[in-house]
């Protein structure tokens, strides 16, 4: 196996560092151990935070990937890094929601905890300045921000990967409420499943008491945040038959 080593530094997102390697189409990723919340207003930093994202975005990772779903990741490398395939991300955050809570509620005056009917796939635009607005499928199309084919593409892998993670996640006794994804393309044009699937970007809800198991403890300050994650990841990682830590 080729041993990849990070070069420089090509990009620094609110979570993680990304590095070139001596591979043009791969890089490495680096998960730091910041907070954020409402578009960077809220900050905070916990050590051990990236080590728990990485290993839990990992594992769903190879889990998606050993059963088709085409993404960017390659392999865990150590706690804190992964080697992936360089991706231009689209524009679009993907949310999917399985039951109703935060900003839909907020937004359409409806209550939280309703189970959907259907999952319902939202697109957000990608802008921080602009609070990432909520965006209909023709904004995608007529300003450019993905293609006819890309859109259909993107919805089939996310009820996809929604269909895969509640499979997963169930017989832990975690309820999937909702999740964010992004897409990007590799050099050859073609979409990738890219980013991260972590408690970042997942709403994890215990089956048995409803208490949350994600980064709505940051958000809405109800304690032990980093004991949420490192729930989701002793489950997660029994599931798997791993015994300790890597």
């Amino acid at each position: 196996m080729t041993v990849y080593a990070k070069k420089d530094q090509i990009y620094e997102g609110k979570a993680k560092k990304l590095f070139s390697t001596e591979d043009p189409d791969k890089t490495i990723i680096e998960y730091k151990d910041s907070f954020t919340a409402f578009n960077g207003e809220k900050r905070a930093e916990m050590s051990g935070k990236g080590r728990l994202n990485n290993l839990i975005s990992s594992e769903i990772f190879a889990y998606l990937s050993g059963r088709g779903v085409p993404l960017h990741f390659i392999e865990k490398l150590d706690d804190l890094r992964q080697l992936a395939v360089k991706v231009n991300i689209l524009p679009l955050e993907v949310v999917v929601r399985n039951i109703t809570t935060g900003s839909i509620c907020k937004r359409l005056g409806i209550p939280e905890g309703l189970k959907l009917p259907r999952p319902l796939i939202e697109f957000y635009y990608k802008d921080d300045a602009l609070g990432d607005p909520l965006v209909t499928e023709d904004h995608a199309l007529l300003f450019g921000w993905a293609a006819d084919d890309e859109i259909a593409a993107i919805k089939q892998i996310t009820l996809r990967v929604n269909l895969l993670m509640q499979e997963l996640f169930e017989p832990l006794g975690i309820v999937l409420v909702d999740f964010k994804l992004e897409f990007g393309k590799d050099s050859s044009g073609k979409l990738l499943l890219a980013d991260e699937i972590s408690p970042d970007t997942c709403r994890f809800w215990d089956a048995s008491t409803g208490a949350r198991l994600d980064k709505d403890r940051f958000r809405k300050d109800l304690g032990d945040v980093l004991g949420a994650y490192e729930e989701i990841w002793d489950r997660l990682s029994g599931a798997a038959g791993n015994k300790g830590r890597p």
